[in-house]
């Protein structure tokens, strides 16, 4: 059974940072596409970073030079690291993984794992 357990959410004030860390079980984490995606209530699940097994990334436009996404194979967690922080950041924060190693997609559609999500809340 694959498990995506997120953390490191909290609140933030703007122009502040935070790490958010996915720790995954139950899944060869090493050799999957694995992403974080943000949604606000009403609003549809976005991509705002994917990382692949070979360690090319991608990120939203909204995000790229403030958030860095990584991973630790040896201790099969994710990581994004959040700089600059902005009021338009707020949003549960979701980790995802593929069933494949080289991440073809930004869209949540292309993920197949999830976890519950961890809140991101930036203050001005």
């Amino acid at each position: 059974q694959v498990q995506l357990v997120e953390s490191g959410g909290g609140s933030v004030q703007a122009g502040g940072s935070l790490r958010l860390s996915c720790a995954a079980a139950g899944i060869i984490f090493s050799n999957k596409c694995m992403g974080w995606f943000r949604q606000d209530p009403g609003k549809e699940r976005e991509g705002v970073a994917v990382l692949s097994s070979d360690g090319r990334t991608t990120y939203s436009e909204t995000v790229r030079g403030r958030f860095t996404i990584s991973r630790d194979n040896a201790k099969n967690t994710l990581y994004l690291q959040m700089n600059s922080l902005k009021p338009e950041d707020a949003a549960m924060y979701y980790c995802a993984a593929s069933t494949i190693s080289y991440c073809v997609t930004m869209r949540a559609i292309g993920y197949n794992y999830w976890g519950q999500g961890t809140q991101v809340t930036v203050s001005s």
